[in-house]
């Protein structure tokens, strides 16, 4: 109870009995016949029921003014069809009343439209601008509606182009990933295919090793070594590399009668190195089959 004291606004102790009646008084009121619901009665509650019990006061009394107004000009609208009625019974001998029905619904028909276009008679002066309008409205209603059929085909062949764009960019797509597919079992296959080169590789590199250990141990000569080999070999081509221009020179002298002597001279100088080189060869292969 403390709590809630504190919460709420400070209340004065006079006041409240007096406001518990109010509030009392307006319940009753309200639920009429029906049994209040219970609540519990402290100076909160108090407080705020008396404070909606004044808003629902106020509202009433807002209301009833109102509906005093209303039925103030009611009257007043009465009257005045009393009195326009009574204008033409005495001006031209005519009433509603003595209508037939087909004038009747015309009448109620003249009556809705203006009710309808909202015009204050039903004179044509009043009729006119309003139909005016109503066509001003309706044509610009059709104008907008043709615009937003423009857009909507617009949007139509926008949509249609993004769906064809859509089916290719997934049919790309979809080559893309066949063919990211295949690469990958390639590169896969290739990396196999090195990891086996490298497997061999370190195998012969080992045998080559193993081999030239062998062969150094039963004195093999160090020229006969495969970098060896392959440095006399490259030598040689440059060797042949040199001597192509010399051999072109010495074609140019083929045609000269050769000196018999001298020739037999060279031939015997060239037989002599060739066995001797021969020799050299069939030793050095003899050495490797060892």
């Amino acid at each position: 109870m403390a709590a809630q004291q504190e919460r709420g606004p400070p209340q004065e102790k006079g006041d409240q009995p007096e406001k518990g009646a109010q509030v009392a008084a307006w319940l009753k009121k309200i639920f009429g016949d029906h049994r209040i619901p219970p609540y519990e009665v402290n100076p909160r509650t108090t407080e705020i029921l008396y404070h909606l019990s004044e808003r629902n006061k106020a509202r009433d009394r807002d209301v009833s003014l109102v509906i005093e107004d209303l039925k103030q000009k009611a009257s007043e609208y009465e009257s005045e069809a009393k009195h326009l009625q009574d204008l033409l019974v005495e001006s031209v001998n005519f009433s509603p009343a003595s209508l037939s029905s087909t004038g009747s619904r015309y009448l109620n028909a003249l009556v809705d439209i203006a009710v309808v276009l909202e015009t204050k008679d039903t004179s044509l002066t009043s009729f006119i601008p309003a139909v005016n309008d109503l066509t001003s409205d309706l044509f610009h209603t059709k104008s907008k509606n043709e615009e937003i059929k423009l857009e909507l085909t617009k949007l139509e062949n926008n949509l249609t182009g993004t769906l064809v764009l859509e089916k290719c960019l997934q049919e790309d797509l979809k080559k893309a990933e066949q063919h990211l597919s295949t690469e990958r079992a390639r590169v896969d296959h290739r990396l196999q295919n090195m990891d086996f080169l490298k497997a061999k590789s370190e195998e012969f590199r080992s045998g080559i090793k193993a081999a030239e250990e062998q062969l150094s141990a039963r004195g093999m000569d160090a020229s006969l070594s495969h970098q060896s080999l392959v440095a006399l070999s490259e030598k040689l081509a440059e060797l042949k590399r040199q001597t192509r221009p010399l051999k072109k020179k010495l074609e140019s002298y083929l045609d000269l009668m050769p000196n018999p002597s001298l020739a037999q001279v060279k031939i015997e100088e060239a037989k002599r190195e060739l066995d001797t080189i021969e020799a050299e060869l069939t030793q050095k292969v003899e050495m490797m089959e060892l």
